[in-house]
This record gives C-alpha cells, structure tokens and sequence, in this order.
C-alpha cells in the first residue's frame, strides 16, 4: 500500500470516527438525553474524543501487523443515559444508528465531488479514499455485535422476550467480536466495496 494512500487514510479515518461518535451525542440530544453536551463531548474538537488506545495505539499497531494492509480507528465513544430518552425501546437504536449515518452521509458527500466534480487525479484519490474510510466505519459498526451500533438497532427489534439472549450477547459481545475480527473481516470487503462502487461509480483498487 503506497505510504501516500496511507497517510491520508490515517489523518482521514480518524476525523471520521470523531464526527460518528459526534453524531451519536447529537441525536441523543435531540432525543432528551443532554450527558453528552454535559460532560463537554459534543463538539467536534478532537481533543474531546481522542482515545489512547483507539484513536492512536490501535491503528499504529494494525498498520505495522499489516504492513499497511489494513487500518482501522475509533475515537472515545460519547457517553449517554438512555434512561434520559424519550423512547427507551427504540431511541437507543437511532443513537446508535446516527454514527453509522454520518459516516455515510460523509461519503455520499465526497463521492458527489468524484462524480460531478472536474477533479485531479491526486484530489480523486483524496476524496475517494475519504468515501471509501468512511464507508468502512459505517458497515463495520453496524455489524450486530456489541458493543457496536448494529447491536443497538438489533436490540430495538427484538422482543422483550429476547431478554436473555440480549444478556448473553453484551456478556460475551467483545470475545465474539474479536473472534469476528480475527476469523470473519474479510467477509466486510466484498460489501465494502459494494457500496464504494455505488457511491462512486468506479472500484476502489481498479
């Protein structure tokens, strides 16, 4: 992977996971839960959501166990009360959605720009690797594992019957989502790459 591609996709993945975890305090805002904007978290200064360990140590460590081949960032996740919405079954999982939608907000944003923009060749790859970083935390973050933001929209569907299985999945959530990760990631590129082609037109390695 050229050290060019990477570089813009690391200074552009992170913005990216600090806008989705922004989206997350602004809709539980809207939806009367204000901790977020309380403890100072809604704002897009990065200062307020950089993590250590995600934002910085995580895809340091993925691009030199990679050697470039695949980098991957989360910013400090906003907190929230969903005892404070208005809705407690299903507000939780438009908070948990609005983060996903942002991100892809931001790529159809980008891949307008690709499409119907006289651009370079050095601003096409710019902005396509901005449509493509994107795209990837959107689906990633929807898989339905705790504690991603799929979980959240998966939880609002099931019935209240469900209760245990909800236990038992935010109980062992992070030890089946490392398993995802290390044995079951490769299955998110087909659809990443999906969507990229649809967002813009063209494949993203062609």
């Amino acid at each position: 992977m050229d050290f060019i591609f990477i570089l813009f996709y690391f200074l552009i993945i992170i913005p990216s996971a600090i806008i989705h975890e922004y989206a997350h305090g602004w809709m539980a805002d809207r939806l009367g839960d204000p901790t977020a904007r309380h403890m100072g978290r809604l704002t897009l200064n990065p200062i307020a959501h950089i993590d250590l360990f995600g934002t910085i140590l995580l895809p340091l460590f993925l691009f030199f166990m990679t050697a470039g081949g695949f980098l991957f960032a989360y910013a400090k996740p906003v907190p929230y009360n969903p005892f404070n919405l208005s809705n407690i079954k299903r507000d939780p999982a438009l908070v948990g959605a609005a983060g996903p939608l942002s991100n892809l907000i931001l790529a159809f944003i980008f891949s307008m720009f690709i499409r119907f923009m006289p651009l370079q060749e050095g601003f096409i790859m710019f902005f396509s690797i901005i449509v493509y970083a994107n795209i990837l935390l959107a689906v990633f973050n929807l898989i339905p594992i705790p504690p991603l933001d799929g979980s959240k929209i998966l939880f609002a569907l099931l019935p209240d019957s469900a209760w245990s299985f909800k236990q038992t999945l935010e109980q062992y959530g992070f030890i089946i989502l490392l398993f995802f990760i290390f044995f079951l990631a490769d299955v998110l590129g087909p659809i990443i790459n999906i969507l990229f082609k649809l967002f813009t037109g063209f494949n993203f390695f062609s």
